[in-house]
């Protein structure tokens, strides 16, 4: 479990800019759910429709939209609870940090430098030439080939790899076992049909903010660089392929996949499992619900949905259609048999 800073109220309310009501010098030492908290903890509440959870929750205090009845409870006022809460979390979690400095079983090659307070953990490998910033964390595992540079304040989780010439901005977050820099999937044919690889020379590059999850791949370009724009969010088991260009704020949900020179713009939302054609653009905030698959541009705030993408309303549509299928196939072959056009077959009736 992790551990909480106890904060009293009144302090919590100044630094998330919310109004209070209630008691500031009550403390709260922890977050929870409705269901799950105590007397200490701090919970939210989106809307009316919580109202009898919040009325048989335990919890000392709660970040309320305005106008819910808190009751003797106090609470925190927000338009978007959900949003300060999150805020709430960061603030009050103790996060332990390791202890700068370079654990004895790491390996630091000649010429790569450390920030004095950057901690490289064990076992971890730190290549030729590379470069960690200040404060970063390098935890258990993690190989960073020659030429890394990996900014301020990043964290690399356990077993993360980045490949030579890769190159974190501040504030990157890698998680376990995500493998950055890998080769991109490039190939031609020799006069026989047979692959020949194309040499994989660029780099990828990860700017301030962005985060990379668990075992999500990101490939260097074939030729200058794959990019993942600042603050964006790549969720495990995603693939950017090579030469790709992810926008600031972009989110991809898990195991969705860009194939090659696939432009995202700023601020474009791929739910789970959501696939892309190489060289096309998703534009400005689009959104790409579940398993949708792009084979064409996507304009800028469009909506698609299906495989193939479709825009919202017809994909609703088609899923609607879909259902009644099987009754206007049986009332279509009935049609036909009275017509003489189709000979009655038992199977007609399934």
């Amino acid at each position: 479990m992790p551990r909480f800073r106890s904060t009293p109220l009144g302090e919590l309310a100044a630094r998330l800019g919310c109004p209070l009501d209630g008691d500031a010098q009550r403390a709260v030492s922890g977050v929870a759910s409705l269901e799950e908290a105590g007397p200490g903890d701090l919970v939210f509440v989106r809307g009316p429709r919580y109202t009898d959870a919040f009325a048989r929750s335990r919890a000392g205090a709660a970040i309320v939209p305005p106008g819910f009845d808190g009751g003797e409870r106090p609470v925190l006022r927000s338009t978007r609870p959900d949003f300060d809460f999150a805020r709430a979390v960061a603030l009050l979690v103790d996060t332990e940090r390791p202890a700068p400095g370079v654990h004895p079983t790491a390996v630091v090659a000649q010429g790569a430098r450390v920030d004095a307070s950057a901690s490289v953990g064990p076992y971890a490998v730190v290549g030729a030439r590379a470069r960690i910033g200040a404060r970063s964390v390098v935890h258990a595992h993690v190989v960073l080939y020659a030429d890394v540079v990996v900014g301020a304040d990043c964290v690399l989780h356990a077993g993360a790899v980045l490949r030579e010439e890769t190159e974190l901005g501040d504030r990157v977050t890698i998680h376990a076992g995500a493998a950055i820099g890998a080769d991109g999937f490039g190939y031609t044919f020799d006069a026989s049909g047979r692959p020949v690889k194309i040499p994989q020379i660029g780099r990828v590059r990860i700017e301030d903010d962005a985060e990379i999850g668990a075992l999500a791949a990101i490939d260097r370009a074939t030729l200058g660089a794959t990019r993942i724009g600042r603050n964006a969010k790549i969720d495990d088991l995603c693939v950017v392929a090579h030469n790709c260009d992810v926008g600031a704020d972009v989110l991809m949900v898990g195991q969705s996949g860009l194939a090659g020179s696939t432009v995202v713009e700023d601020g474009a939302i791929l739910m789970g499992q959501t696939g892309t054609t190489g060289h096309l653009r998703i534009g400005r905030r689009a959104f790409l619900g579940g398993r949708t698959a792009v084979h064409k541009d996507v304009p800028a705030g469009a909506r698609l949905f299906g495989a193939p993408a479709m825009p919202e309303r017809a994909w609703h549509r088609t899923m609607a259609a879909l259902a009644r299928l099987p009754d206007a196939l049986r009332r279509l072959r009935a049609v036909e048999r009275a017509l003489g056009i189709r000979p009655p077959r038992a199977s007609d009736e399934a």
